[in-house]
């Protein structure tokens, strides 16, 4: 026996052949004849000196030899076909793919795309709009824009603007709650989807912080914070808005913040990347115009208080 490994073209035979449990649909899939399929696996045994399938009279099951190269040739080719991804990636310079959750990319992304596709009109983007934890790498996603407290090990990863909460209304329903009491009586609107946050930045929260207590029971409920935006910015209530999804709003004048209280969130959107990809064309290209997208609205915070419970 020699620790020398077999051609690759055997084990690939190989492979097919414990995925599928017949000789018949490998060879189908590696597009080769069955007896070429059989050739290639009856090598492998003999430089193995031990059988890998028992032969039976219409299929074939694995031996302990087999089962014992299986697992591992099954992994082997699923490294090597997502490293081949990955070079091919290397190779692409128009292509951009980005991952984001529904709210960031509905309040924060969509909105700003125009300015970005003017700049960069031959970068291709692709969107995901997905909470799910990907890997950037088997996945083929380039970008992905997360939001929470923990740092993200083995990638680049740049954290974007401070976060925080406080109270967000239209200009209409501002005119009719002029006062931190009078909103005692306003319509509230409440975002679930801040509630995973270790800080306490919610409506009993931001009240006992102005000295003034009281903790809001009934209003429409919402597990999307653009959801809820959406309720807010058609007059429905007044909502505890994040700052990456209201700032544009606040900017522009669809809502408006009268009480300049905010509540740190202790948490943070990041630019996350493989590392070493951070300076590809175009990912450096969509980094940088976010940094630039976010110092347009940060005369937001000038006149803010930001409180950090946390710390308290």
């Amino acid at each position: 026996m020699t620790n020398r490994l077999p051609p690759l073209t055997a084990l690939r035979a190989f492979d097919a052949a414990a995925r599928h449990m017949s000789f018949a649909k490998a060879a189908s899939e590696l597009n080769v004849t069955p007896a070429a399929l059989s050739f290639q696996i009856k090598s492998l045994e003999e430089h193995l000196g031990a059988p890998l399938f028992r032969r039976l009279n219409r299929a074939v099951e694995l031996t302990e030899a087999g089962n014992a190269l299986s697992q591992g040739a099954a992994e082997g080719f699923q490294t090597l076909a997502t490293a081949w991804r990955a070079a091919q990636r290397t190779q692409d310079t128009q292509t951009l793919t980005v991952t984001a959750g529904p709210a960031f990319t509905a309040k924060w992304l969509a909105p700003r795309l125009f300015e970005f596709a003017q700049a960069h009109p031959e970068i291709e983007l692709r969107f995901a709009a997905s909470l799910q934890r990907m890997d950037l790498m088997r996945d083929n996603v380039d970008v992905a824009i997360r939001f929470g407290t923990r740092p993200t090990p083995d990638l680049y990863a740049l954290p974007l603007a401070e976060e925080w909460v406080m109270p967000v209304m239209t200009p209409a329903l501002a005119a009719q709650y002029p006062t931190v009491e009078s909103l005692r009586n306003a319509p509230i609107i409440f975002d679930d989807s801040i509630n995973f946050l270790e800080t306490a930045v919610g409506w009993k929260d931001w009240f006992a912080a102005l000295g003034a207590p009281f903790t809001p029971t009934s209003g429409p409920q919402f597990s999307q914070s653009d959801h809820a935006l959406d309720a807010a910015l058609a007059g429905v209530g007044i909502v505890m808005g994040r700052r990456a999804l209201v700032v544009k709003d606040l900017a522009e004048g669809r809502l408006v913040a009268p009480f300049p209280t905010a509540l740190a969130t202790g948490a943070r959107f990041s630019f996350l990347c493989l590392s070493g990809m951070e300076n590809r064309p175009q990912v450096a290209a969509f980094r940088d115009w976010i940094l630039e997208e976010i110092e347009k609205t940060a005369h937001i915070t000038e006149n803010l208080t930001i409180l950090d419970l946390s710390a308290t």
